[in-house]
């Protein structure tokens, strides 16, 4: 089934969206209700009553920490963007890469929105690449858009629900795979997933490591939460709420789509933006795969509210991830580090709706793997 029958097209969102700006005051009316907390409370909130199970990207470096590289071999981290269907891109470069035979096993992987649905299957190996395939490609991302209601935006905060999304997640990630994350993070190899907290207006990155080590059902539910709010995308799909307790109370939290504040998430703000080094001597490829495109292009746009919007936020996201990928070559090559940067051409066909196209996604997957099959998926130089 096409995205244009099966998704929310530009014309269904031209149609929507004068009802919707009209009811963001009845929205806010009657919005849920939220235990109120305070900013001191979120500032020392932790979840599972555990500490260390997330960081946030603007803390001190001291915060976070680098294992020493005690011997020849060079670690390697890939770095997965956000996307939406884009990331059909991502999973066939992550395909071709292994039919090459030339792909590593990351030491760490993130994930950032549909990079961050794929981070877990990337992280594990290449014994999964049937299973992105099939999520990517057989048609079940076509649900995610469908059904969209007005009700849900009056009385929720998501114009299609997140059952979907939340059901998609689930009937892929159950004990075995937190159990295999956990038994690679006793390895020293870590898997993050990046939300945004809405209340505190920064970026969140999960170790899913920890959490699965945890290994109880509770964990299993918060490594689930994670991977469906870093793919949240605000209005389209409602936050993910996730228990907190902070200075003895307890509250929820506001999670959405990592990449409203980190379209990629290669190393901290510390380290990319204030001029830091690296701490240790450890060796490091960074491989950053970006699923969309990043150089700019020429396009008439439309004069009406829907396309300018979209046009808009697209710019925004272009220009944040341009950043990132600027600040990370600087620091890579201050580093003396590997940097490999894998991202869609400016002159690949656009789709024809928008939403999850089955056969668009299809396309973009066999694009991206005979590039990684052929090893041209990957360059060194900033476009």
């Amino acid at each position: 089934m096409s995205g244009r029958s099966h998704g929310w097209t530009r014309q269904t969102g031209a149609r929507l969206i004068g009802f919707l700006v009209c009811s963001l005051a009845l929205g806010a009316c009657t919005s849920l209700p939220r235990t109120p907390y305070t900013a001191a409370e979120a500032s020392t909130s932790r979840v599972l009553d555990i500490d260390g199970l997330r960081r946030y990207a603007d803390e001190p470096i001291a915060k976070f920490s680098f294992e020493k590289d005690t011997g020849t071999a060079t670690k390697s981290y890939l770095a997965l963007s956000g996307g939406g269907a884009d990331g059909a891109y991502g999973v066939g470069v992550l395909n071709g890469w292994t039919a090459a035979r030339t792909r590593p096993a990351f030491s760490v992987v993130s994930g950032v929105s549909t990079g961050g649905l794929i981070a877990p299957f990337a992280f594990l190996g290449s014994q999964y690449d049937e299973t992105l395939k099939e999520v990517y490609t057989s048609g079940i991302a076509e649900s995610l858009l469908s059904d969209p209601s007005i009700m849900r935006v009056l009385f929720g905060s998501g114009l299609f629900g997140n059952t979907r999304l939340r059901e998609l997640v689930a009937r892929y990630v159950g004990p075995e795979i937190m159990a295999q994350v956990a038994r690679e993070n006793a390895k020293g190899r870590r898997l993050l997933i990046v939300t945004t907290d809405l209340d505190t207006q920064r970026t969140a990155i999960w170790d899913m490591g920890k959490i699965a080590a945890v290994g109880t059902p509770e964990a299993l539910k918060l490594f689930r939460d994670v991977m469906a709010a870093s793919a949240s995308i605000p209005l389209v799909f409602p936050p993910i709420m996730i228990d907190a307790e902070g200075q003895g109370r307890r509250f929820q939290e506001m999670h959405v789509d990592g990449g409203v504040t980190a379209p990629v998430l290669t190393l901290p703000e510390a380290l990319l933006f204030q001029g830091s080094r690296l701490p240790g001597t450890a060796k490091l490829d960074i491989y950053i795969l970006v699923n969309k495109k990043i150089e700019r292009n020429f396009e008439l746009v439309s004069n009406s509210t829907i396309d300018v919007a979209s046009r808009s936020l697209s710019s925004i996201t272009q220009s944040q991830t341009r950043s990132i990928i600027f600040s990370t070559y600087d620091f890579a090559k201050r580093n003396r580090l590997g940097f490999h940067l894998s991202y869609i051409a400016r002159d690949y066909p656009a789709p024809v709706s928008e939403g999850f196209d089955t056969a668009y996604m299809r396309a973009l997957y066999q694009y991206g793997y005979e590039k990684a099959a052929a090893g041209q998926a990957w360059t060194s130089t900033l476009p």
